[in-house]
């Protein structure tokens, strides 16, 4: 079972066309992918994948050194070789044993995993596009990502104008409710909404007092990521109703078993296509309390790498029953979007990216306070009333060679936000 080559591909799978437009001002570069094809000496071929610029760990040349020759099946549990590598020899094992990949790692308990489709934050119009796509791909559920800049309560309207009663969403503010003062009633009128199902990290995680208050406020579960506060203080100061569980497999499992012990449900969060996808229903097969739906964002991307697209129905992804993780790469696809001539000119440790999109967005506050800056981040939180009916982004103002363009982007490029008055 010993390794005898490791072959690294970088890919850059394109996101769908409204995705591309919604990403430039987030995760643009969650396309670039790194796959991992293991041969061991039989033959057989392992396959991984790992997202460059998100992924818990990246593959690097030591642990490539570190498994060529070695066997497999011994390095399976060290999360530090990195997700695309571990997850391959999970699939290479697995083959070689002729047993699909949940075997290695427990008892199946299920044999199809909740997900969820996904979206950063964006406009109602696109948040509503985006769910009747995910109720017509068999989801039932709905991440979304919302923002101060955004009026969430016309997002939430959007959406289940959009949906049948069923599909529910789970709506994650990324701490930047700031506060239990400032979080409680917004996240009480989000919750009138039957169609609202939890909130994820409504304020920083590491305010137990303002997290145990919002728990006993607001009518929905909450979840917080794992870790933080740490698990025996999240236990006794009652802060959330489950967790967000991510990494490698040897964390991923862990955090599942201390979950499951304190009886608490959690959703994994392995970001990813169709190999993440698959290895993370896998995962999901054997971990009792994994029953929030799993984040993959597999929806971003318009072709999965594999024969067969991973499916979903009712809101599950089946579980696959074949040898490793139980699916093909589609090689052809691999070739079709492999990363060639941009890594000859890169710099020893640079790591492939794609520039960042020189777009201007300007923010419209329901006072008219209109603010404009180079990346939607913490920066706004505090720029004008935010939370509120009416606030808005207006469409980027991509880069038309103007003076006007010019002089604006100089002072916000790095972060700077400039205030620019109110509407006439």
């Amino acid at each position: 079972m010993k390794v005898t080559g490791v072959e690294r591909i970088l890919v850059d799978v394109p996101f769908t066309e409204r995705q591309q437009r919604i990403t430039q001002r987030t995760v643009y570069n969650w396309s670039i992918l790194e796959l991992c094809r293991v041969t061991a000496e039989s033959g057989h071929v392992g396959w991984g994948e790992t997202v460059v610029h998100y992924t818990h760990q990246r593959v690097t040349d030591a642990g490539v050194r570190r498994v060529t020759g070695a066997s497999a099946a011994e390095l399976l549990w060290e999360d530090g070789l990195g997700a695309g590598l571990q997850m391959a020899l999970f699939d290479l094992v697995g083959r070689i044993a002729g047993v699909p990949v949940y075997r290695l790692l427990g008892a199946r308990v299920r044999d199809a995993t909740p997900i969820s489709w996904w979206c950063s934050h964006a406009s109602p119009e696109d948040w509503a596009a985006e769910a009747r796509d995910a109720v017509a791909a068999g989801y039932t559920s709905f991440k979304n990502k919302p923002r101060p800049w955004w009026d969430v309560y016309a997002q939430v309207d959007a959406v289940t104008a959009a949906t049948p009663p069923h599909f529910k969403l789970d709506l994650d503010p990324n701490g930047m409710l700031v506060n239990a003062a400032q979080a409680v009633p917004v996240l009480t009128r989000l919750a009138a909404c039957d169609q609202v199902a939890m909130f994820e990290t409504p304020i920083p995680q590491n305010d137990v007092a303002g997290n145990r208050q919002i728990r006993r406020s607001v009518p929905r579960p909450i979840a917080m990521h794992f870790g933080n506060p740490p698990y025996v203080t999240a236990l006794r100061e009652e802060v959330c109703d489950g967790f967000v569980i991510n990494g490698g497999a040897s964390r991923v499992m862990g955090q599942g078993a201390l979950a499951a012990g304190a009886q608490m449900p959690f959703w994994l969060q392995l970001v990813g296509n169709g190999l993440t996808t698959t290895w993370a229903a896998h995962l999901g097969a054997v971990l009792s309390h994994a029953t929030w739906p799993t984040i993959s964002c597999i929806n971003l991307y318009t072709d999965h790498l594999l024969a067969k697209p991973v499916t979903v129905s009712g809101g599950y992804q089946p579980v696959p029953e074949g040898p490793g993780l139980g699916v093909e790469i589609d090689e052809e696809a691999v070739e079709r979007f492999r990363v060639r001539e941009a890594l000859d000119t890169l710099a020893p440790g640079q790591v492939y990216a794609h520039p960042r999109p020189r777009i201007i967005n300007t923010v419209v506050f329901p006072d008219g306070t209109r603010v404009h800056t180079g990346a939607m981040g913490a920066g706004l939180a505090g720029a004008g009333p935010g939370w509120s009916e009416g606030v808005r982004v207006e469409p980027a103002w991509e880069d038309d060679g103007s003076k006007e363009w010019a002089g604006l982007w100089k002072r916000i490029k790095d972060g700077g936000v400039v205030r620019a008055g109110r509407e006439s």
